[in-house]
């Protein structure tokens, strides 16, 4: 087995071309064996296959630095750089991550998770090696979906106009830039790199620049000529705009074309865009069919592609996308606006249901909120779904283009808290902090599936900014309500009364905090529940009327410590003159938290009902 024979790039360099198509199919089995038991991203990896190895044959890392986009095309850079023994622990719980960690492995050049980072990232390591003198190669590889990030273009744009030395290796996979991937232009590219084309460019503009007269214009006529045909056989004509050499179509799994082209490559000047044509999911049919099914997996049955049965019991997502289908049925202003996730967020079922009001911005999540403010601004009401971690991105536009102006744009933030294998590039627990101090914004999350449909049809009615949050995965089970009332806003509930202290929990963590409470019970404690339901506003009559009964508060949230729900609940008893009621926080702590399965993760923070009435104990003995 070749791969086995691979502990670093050094040994991949030492294999003979004639011996590099055997490995690149030792890898795509190895990948697949080991993904269909431990789930992760699929298909773009069997894609990039050809492409990593190419790039590890050619350049020599770490010295020169590989910056891969988000992370989802990298699993054959970690076999590649010393990761194959412990590539069945990527994405599990106290294993490897998923994505590309500088902490992981010297050849990872940069941290990546969100996506269109690349560009920006490998610009500045670029810049780094200019100011130190150094003449290292610099890498981003991004893939076309990626590219509709804005800073993608941000990056682009500075790039083109500094004129360092990087290249930038676009993944198409999707033919949504160009299907021009002919044996013809193929051959056109692989030339355009050469050493020898390149002299020949320049002398030519030099020779014609200094003939009298006439020069100058013929010079300009080459130029229409070259990007005439350039235009005609790629589309490159976006990227020479911003300052880049195209190059392209590559076949991306032409290993002796890759290389060709890569090893020209090293030698080039001045910023340099590779278009490299890839298959999602190459060598694995079920996965070239439907892409858009392997691109993140769970385990399946790898001879026919199947996953398990899924649990009976629906998810948060799946009940988001289907209530909010009900009610823009009952009302023709609703819309729905997603970042590059239909599916994800379960705006799949509305797309179905209402293709004419369904927007995907891809990966623009910036502008995904603004295009939302703007049709509020006009009279409709957008509701705009995105993951808690995702919508970090779009802070300023919550602030400036939603709240500021108090246009009535819903945020319903899906994967809020510990999202689970993901790790922590996509754990959304930052968003009760980052977003209850905006004026003007109403803020909830639901103790439970059935309580989310009430509040989707709160936020819609309330004609004012509104966030909603609710977790990753199944629901408790519980009986959805047909008829969807709204909540009195800014009002909690009291689940359970409690003598010796009262348990505020918010969100997920409320069905936990009840079943802590009646383990608690068992014991003799009598602890009481609300269910704060608003982050913002509190119900003050309610925690205030409990703070004053039991003397004692603990509250429990899957967000960060740090201005959260707790400090929240703090603030209020400041301003209230109640600062002598003793108070516990439970959440999560000032760390980044690593992957695992989210209720692993939940008992490792203390967050679960054991480590809530845990946490009980301790405070009432102190």
């Amino acid at each position: 087995m070749l791969l086995e024979t691979i502990q670093n790039p050094d040994d991949l360099k030492k294999l003979t071309p004639e011996q590099l198509p055997d490995l690149a199919e030792e890898i795509r089995s190895f990948l697949l064996s080991t993904v269909s038991e431990t789930g992760g991203h699929l298909g773009s990896n069997l894609g990039a296959v050809e492409l990593s190895m190419a790039l590890h044959y050619c350049f020599t890392t770490p010295q020169d630095k590989i910056v891969w986009d988000v992370g989802h095309q990298a699993y054959t850079h970690k076999l590649l750089t010393g990761r194959r023994d412990r590539f069945a622990t990527q994405r599990q719980y106290k294993g490897i991550s998923g994505f590309p960690k500088r902490c992981e492995s010297e050849h990872d050049a940069f941290g990546v998770g969100h996506a269109s980072t690349s560009i920006s990232a490998a610009l500045g390591m670029a810049v780094a090696d200019n100011l130190d003198q150094k003449k290292n190669n610099v890498i981003a590889v991004i893939g076309d979906g990626s590219l509709t990030g804005g800073i993608a273009f941000e990056g682009l744009n500075q790039a083109g106009h500094l004129k360092k030395n990087l290249i930038v290796v676009l993944n198409d996979n999707e033919m949504s830039i160009s299907k021009n991937v002919g044996a013809f232009s193929a051959f056109v590219s692989r030339k355009m790199t050469t050493r020898h084309f390149r002299e020949l460019k320049k002398e030519m503009k030099e020779l014609l620049t200094n003939i009298p007269a006439f020069g100058k214009d013929i010079l300009k006529f080459a130029r229409r000529a070259e990007n005439s045909l350039k235009g005609f056989l790629t589309p490159g004509a976006l990227f020479e705009a911003l300052g880049f050499d195209y190059i392209g179509p590559i076949d991306g799994h032409d290993l002796p074309g890759l290389i060709e082209v890569f090893n020209n490559a090293r030698e080039f000047d001045g910023p340099l865009l590779l278009h490299v044509m890839t298959t999602k999911g190459k060598g694995y049919r079920p996965a070239e069919e439907t892409p858009d099914k392997f691109h993140g997996v769970g385990a399946f049955d790898l001879s026919t592609g199947k996953a398990p049965a899924k649990s009976s019991t629906i998810s948060y997502t799946e009940v988001f996308g289907r209530t909010l289908v009900d009610l823009a049925k009952e009302d023709p202003k609703v819309v729905a606006i997603t970042a590059a996730m239909p599916d994800g967020t379960g705006l799949n079922f509305f797309n179905d249901a209402l293709p004419d009001r369904f927007f995907d911005v891809g990966i623009a999540e910036q502008h995904g909120v603004c295009f939302a403010a703007g049709l509020a601004a006009d009279g409709f009401k957008p509701v705009t779904a995105i993951y808690s971690s995702f919508m970090q991105r779009a802070y300023d536009q919550v602030f400036h283009d939603v709240c500021l102006q108090n246009l009535p744009v819903v945020i319903a933030m899906d994967r809020a808290g510990l999202v689970g294998d993901d790790g922590p590039t996509h754990h959304g627990v930052f968003d009760l902090s980052f977003m209850r101090h905006l004026p003007g914004l109403t803020f909830m999350a639901p103790k439970d599936e059935n309580e989310l449909r009430h509040m989707l049809k709160t936020a819609l009615e309330l004609k004012a900014p509104v966030a909603l949050r609710y977790p990753r995965g199944a629901g408790y089970g519980v009986p959805l309500d047909k008829k969807m009332e709204c909540l009195p806003i800014g009002k909690g509930e009291l689940l359970r009364e409690g003598t010796d202290l009262t348990i505020v929990a918010i969100g997920s963590t409320v069905m936990p905090a009840v079943k802590a409470a009646e383990q608690l019970a068992e014991q003799g404690i009598s602890a009481g529940v609300v269910n704060a339901r608003f982050i913002k506003p509190l119900d003050a009559d309610l925690i205030l009327g409990q703070a004053k009964a039991t003397g004692k508060i603990v509250t429990v949230e899957e967000n960060v410590l740090q201005g959260g729900f707790g400090s929240a609940v703090l603030e209020l008893l400041q301003d209230n003159g109640m600062s002598q009621v003793r108070v516990k926080r439970l959440g999560i702590p000032d760390q980044y938290i690593e992957q695992g399965t989210q209720a692993q993760l939940r008992k490792d923070v203390g967050i679960d009902a054991e480590g809530i009435a845990a946490a009980v104990q301790a405070f009432l003995k102190n």
